[in-house]
């Protein structure tokens, strides 16, 4: 039985004021429990204190990026090791927001994937599909490149700390949401892909996130998918009690 995910992705929103308290928010409204993991990941300045702040409660923090060298002359950059100097082991990788702002292509997600597995980090890894590809009927394709060209150069076991996050980018941000059954068919899809280059078992055991506009009004429907695992939540994470009740609906 594969354990539920729910990540915030708080993107570029809270100042250090408002994330602390936005997490005590959290620690008085969330009720943890062994059904779901939660994560939030907030902006690289306020990681630190978000580690501190949720040392002894059950919520995992996780960086929104990071590059793909150990050190050097990288004005701007976040390494692994700072990351992981300050207690966060986490991290998105992929976010249709860096592929399309910041031209993040598959080659960089490849090297920053394969930063993380040696890091014996956690890669939350972004797939997703433009409304011109769903259009084209390309959507299939897309998500299967997305992950072939990424992430195929590692070995089977670093799926154990591989979670990949479909996101249609259609549907961020723009309140558009995949139905429950485009969800399950690209989550299906994925592990499909996953089955053919590494076996049955080791498809069965990803977790796959829903990402686009998830709500407490459609989280249920969406997570009681058979292949949804949970979701990489944006807008509504960054209200304690909305992000709360995703959690409760993943719990169902």
């Amino acid at each position: 039985m594969r354990k539920k995910i729910v990540a915030g992705n708080w993107k570029m929103n809270n100042n250090l004021s408002e994330t602390i308290a936005l997490i005590e928010e959290i620690k008085q409204i969330i009720q943890p429990d062994n059904k779901v993991e939660v994560i939030i990941a907030p902006p690289f300045t306020n990681l630190n204190k978000a580690v501190e702040l949720l040392k002894n409660f059950p919520v995992t923090v996780a960086a929104q990026n990071m590059h793909y060298a150990d050190k050097g002359a990288y004005t701007g950059e976040i390494s692994a090791d700072m990351l992981l100097s300050i207690g966060v082991q986490t991290v998105i990788l992929g976010h249709s927001e860096r592929r399309i702002y910041y031209n993040e292509t598959d080659q960089s997600l490849k090297e920053k994937a394969l930063q993380a597995y040696k890091k014996n980090m956690t890669n939350i890894f972004c797939v997703g599909e433009k409304l011109s590809d769903r259009q084209a009927e390309k959507h299939f394709e897309i998500v299967e490149n997305q992950l072939k060209n990424a992430l195929f150069q590692l070995p089977v076991q670093a799926y154990k700390k591989i979670v990949i996050a479909y996101e249609p980018v259609w549907a961020i941000g723009t309140g558009e949401t995949a139905s429950p059954e485009q969800a399950q068919e690209m989550h299906a899809h994925i592990r499909q892909i996953l089955a053919k280059k590494y076996g049955q078992d080791l498809a069965r055991n990803v977790r796959i996130l829903y990402g686009g506009s998830v709500k407490p009004a459609n989280a249920g429907e969406i997570f009681a998918q058979p292949d949804v695992d949970g979701g990489l939540i944006g807008g509504a994470s960054l209200n304690a009690n909305d992000f709360n009740a995703i959690i409760e609906a993943a719990k169902s």
